[in-house]
């Protein structure tokens, strides 16, 4: 078979590392899904990359960036990639030329605004694609099962970039807490610092929140921990003053807290607590791009995780104390020059959905297979998306909400 065709949609700061003009100020100068995708194919995983925007007009400049950072730093590694919509064009909907562009059996990742994921995802499936998602899947408890429904008919292979399943220490606490009994409590906290809110002005408040970027990380993670177990209440709280003071949409909350409560589903006598906090109104040189930490009680023993500053500090003048992730994101070349990042778990995070994509395009597995592993596909991540819409309306309707699932078909009340 060739090798697997992707196009990348959305060109971002994700995606290549150009934000506003330039690099990133974040830890992420030059981007993850372009670099991982760029090494996959000179390690023969992939084939042909595609990638489109809104504007044309931004090409030139991302092929510089790339070109000086990614093929200057790693060796000559190829950057190459065809472009949708040509300069001088500007198109919202030029993902669908480039989707059209794409031979059968390929694949997309999305790395856009949220409320642009459930209109791109279905219209590759529906053409015979599989997709990568960034976190949150979509917005919505209905579109994602209209998804999956999708996804089925099709059969294609839709798969939620929660690299944090990935992460070497968060899949071994995972692992080891099925070993501790029932689930009785949760609690997790992830911030980035106010940059964040610069960087995503255009969108926060008005498209999505903090709670749907971040708390989406640690949820999943607690689903995937407690299969046993499905959520039935959500309450929201949010903190308010610091992004409006910076400029955003005067809706943009500073933090949002989502109160869960779980029951067991064979026994609901026995009742867990969930707690996810989530904020991008740190301060600015707090050290960490990403404070990220969790603590999982069940009813013999507990597991605590702080991965913020993972024993790694650098000082200098200029930025003064740092604590780097190279663990997510190794970006230190080997001794001859190429790219070194295979064992970082964002990298990791892509390689999975690349050679389940591979061997599913070449009959070696079912969907129903792959939804059996310990992976983030669109089935085994449907409670995130069902407390993050439900923590949502909570917030906007000043209620909680009832999550409901019979017969495998999820609604909230």
């Amino acid at each position: 078979m060739a090798p697997l065709e992707v196009l990348m949609v959305g060109t971002g700061e994700y995606t290549t590392g150009f934000v506003g003009g330039g690099a990133s100020t974040s830890d992420k100068k030059v981007g993850v899904v372009g670099l991982t995708l760029f090494d996959l194919r000179r390690r023969g995983k992939v084939g042909n990359l595609s990638m489109v925007g809104v504007s044309g007009d931004k090409f030139p400049a991302i092929r510089q960036h790339l070109e000086k950072n990614i093929s200057q730093a790693y060796n000559g590694l190829d950057v190459s990639f065809s472009e949708f919509p040509k300069e001088g064009k500007r198109d919202p909907d030029a993902y669908k030329e480039a989707i059209d562009a794409l031979p059968k059996g390929s694949a997309i990742t999305i790395f856009t605004p949220d409320t642009t994921h459930y209109p791109i995802a279905l219209y590759a499936i529906e053409r015979g694609h599989h997709v990568l998602v960034t976190k949150p899947a979509v917005k919505l408890l209905e579109h994602h099962q209209k998804l999956l429904e999708a996804a089925k008919k099709n059969n294609v292979f839709v798969y939620v970039e929660h690299h944090k399943r990935f992460d070497p220490a968060y899949a071994d606490a995972r692992f080891r807490a099925t070993k501790l009994g029932d689930f009785n409590y949760f609690y997790s906290y992830m911030s980035q610092p106010k940059s964040q809110l610069e960087t995503f002005k255009a969108w926060a408040g008005k498209d999505s929140d903090i709670s749907y970027y971040l708390n989406s990380h640690h949820i999943d993670v607690n689903e995937s921990m407690v299969p046993d177990f499905k959520p039935v209440r959500v309450m929201g709280s949010a903190a308010k003053g610091i992004a409006t003071d910076l400029g955003c949409d005067p809706a943009t909350e500073d933090t949002i807290t989502l109160l869960v409560d779980w029951v067991k589903k064979d026994d609901p006598s026995r009742r867990a607590t969930g707690v996810y906090t989530a904020g991008w109104a740190a301060p600015q040189k707090a050290g960490v791009h990403s404070n990220q930490y969790f603590h999982y009680m069940a009813s013999k023993g507990e597991v605590r995780i702080n991965q913020a500053k993972r024993g790694y500090d650098v000082t200098d003048d200029d930025t003064g104390l740092l604590w780097y992730n190279p663990f997510y994101m190794k970006y230190a070349p080997d001794e001859e020059g190429n790219f070194a990042g295979q064992t970082g778990y964002g990298y990791i995070s892509f390689e999975k959905f690349v050679d389940a994509v591979n061997q599913l395009n070449e009959g070696k597995v079912t969907l129903e297979q792959l939804d059996g592993r310990p992976i983030p596909t669109l089935k085994n991540t449907i409670a995130t998306t069902a407390i993050l819409e439900a923590g949502r309306r909570s917030l906007d309707e000043n209620r909680p909400i009832e999550i409901v699932e019979e017969n495998g078909t999820w609604s909230l009340k």
